[in-house]
């Protein structure tokens, strides 16, 4: 299908073809549908076909099964039949196997390329996702990062700003009167959070070399856009720190790309798979954010495709964005259930050749109910579309066979050495040493002076404070409470009545003469 990416039948015995339109995918997209019901299959071949029209995508492998798509399928796959015979249904007469150009990443540099950002970068509002903070503690981590700027102290790992926290705390007095109160309590919070993102990986996602968003944008020679891989299964036990990094990244997008308005094709499409732990408790203000970057990316150029179990998990203002669609079976089991479903149907525009609410529950494994925008954006009608066979592996591939594909990776001499330099940590530290020298060498001076001049010195730092509790107290009271009746009786002598009680005393005075 020229200048669409086809997903497969729909109409009468499915003969009719059914395509997402490259000039609309930017227009960002939906992918639903309860648990086996075939939405892993649906990202596998909309990846696929983004990629053969020359357009990168970058995806989340959750639970492993996407590194299939750098292996080409073969004919003794069990499935082969099926899948020759469903090409055969949709009328796809291009069907082959073919291997997708694929990059690996991971955040933990085990199963790809290691995938860093840095502190600075990702900012106090997603730090502040991440590390569940509340609001106090999000204003503490807002005096961080000025600080950061004003003091020349680049946050480049975790390390970094756990040291300018420490520097925070010994200081909180003066910057208190600046900043308003900061409390140890609040930084103790902050260093107990980061510790345990620490514990959960978080540290190999700070630092630097960082990632260039260009290497997440080619294709190789034939043309084809690269399928970049966030291996993900891992990440998922901390799935605060996965949808933090995915929604980092969305803004990273955002903020670096020019303004393209409408292309032919988008720069690169965006799968965010298990989209729901995007919005889990999260505050409104980062709901917000995401809201905005959905609506604004694509004039960037780029595609957000959200992969989740219900509609109903993505906000309305943002479900409202999303103008293609391929909805899978959903179960009714609840009233709630119900409910979802109705909600779901009721988002589609009808197709008097059947009922929607009937279709979504009713479509079984690898076929979907879908709406793809048209001409001008429009909402296409909704159809009963058999999603067509993969070209690469179903599945899989071995550790063995990514390792030889890592190797023969050309980004892996740019990200896999950490690189570690003069940042937060090391001035810091080089600050306190320094202040530790001028203390130690003032201690020496001070010793090495003769007697006379040590009790000089020490006599000049005399103060009050240093006196202890004596009967003198008590006398400097009562010397203050008799110097105070005396201003009070001079202070009414030269009054109006003092000079009456002078004027009587001179005029008895006289009088006796």
């Amino acid at each position: 299908m020229d200048g669409k990416v086809f997903l497969g039948g729909g109409g009468d015995n499915y003969s009719e073809p059914q395509g997402l339109s490259l000039k609309y995918a930017n227009r960002h997209g939906l992918i639903a549908g309860a648990t086996g019901t075939g939405k892993t299959v649906t990202l596998q071949i909309l990846a696929e076909g983004f990629s053969e029209a020359g357009v990168p995508v970058f995806l989340a492998d959750v639970k492993g099964d996407l590194s299939g798509l750098a292996k080409s399928g073969t004919p003794e796959h069990k499935l082969h039949n099926p899948f020759t015979e469903r090409a055969t249904t949709i009328g796809f007469t291009d069907f082959a196997y073919r291997a997708s150009p694929v990059t690996f990443w991971d955040l933990f540099g085990e199963q790809g390329h290691p995938v860093r950002t840095t502190v600075t970068e990702m900012g106090p509002l997603l730090l502040s996702r991440l590390l569940e903070l509340s609001e106090a503690q999000e204003g503490i981590l807002n005096i961080a990062f000025r600080l950061a700027d004003e003091e020349g102290l680049p946050l480049l790992d975790l390390k970094d700003l756990q040291a300018l926290l420490v520097w925070i705390g010994e200081n909180r007095a003066q910057l208190s009167l600046r900043y308003g109160n900061v409390s140890t309590a609040s930084i103790g919070a902050i260093q107990r959070r980061l510790l345990v993102i620490e514990n959960q990986g978080a540290s190999k996602l700070f630092g630097e070399p960082a990632l260039e968003l260009k290497d997440l944008m080619r294709t190789d020679d034939q043309g084809r856009g690269m399928v970049n891989i966030l291996a993900s299964d891992k990440l998922m036990a901390a799935p605060g720190l996965y949808a933090t990094f995915l929604l980092w990244l969305l803004s990273e997008l955002f903020e670096e790309l020019p303004e393209v308005g409408d292309p032919d094709k988008p720069k690169l499409v965006f799968f965010f798979d298990e989209a729901h732990l995007l919005f889990d408790d999260a505050p409104k203000v980062l709901v917000d954010k995401v809201e905005q970057v959905a609506r604004l990316i694509r004039s960037k150029g780029v595609g957000v495709y959200f992969i989740t179990q219900n509609p109903a998990d993505v906000p309305e203002d943002i479900l409202g964005q999303l103008g293609n669609r391929v909805q899978h079976a959903l179960r009714a089991f609840t009233a709630k259930d119900r409910k979802n479903l109705r909600l779901a149907a009721e988002t589609y525009r009808e197709n008097p050749a059947f009922d929607t609410e009937e279709a979504i529950r009713e479509v079984g494994v690898g076929e979907a109910v879908t709406s793809m925008l048209q001409k001008k954006g429009v909402p296409g009608i909704v159809e009963r579309t058999l999603i067509r066979p993969p070209s690469s592996q179903l599945g899989p591939i071995t550790k063995a066979e990514r390792r030889a594909h890592l190797s023969a990776s050309d980004l892996g001499g740019k990200y896999d050495a950490l690189l570690d330099r003069n940042s937060a940590f090391e001035i810091l530290s080089k600050r306190a040493e320094q202040a530790a020298k001028e203390a130690e060498a003032a201690e020496a001076e001070e010793e090495e002076q003769p007697m006379m001049q040590r009790e000089y010195s020490a006599a000049r730092r005399y103060s009050g404070a240093r006196v202890s509790r004596s009967s003198s107290r008590y006398t400097r009271k009562k010397d203050t409470f008799a110097s105070a009746m005396g201003e009070a009786v001079i202070k009414e002598l030269k009054g109006t009545t003092g000079r009456r009680i002078v004027r009587g005393i001179l005029g008895s005075f006289f009088k006796g003469r």
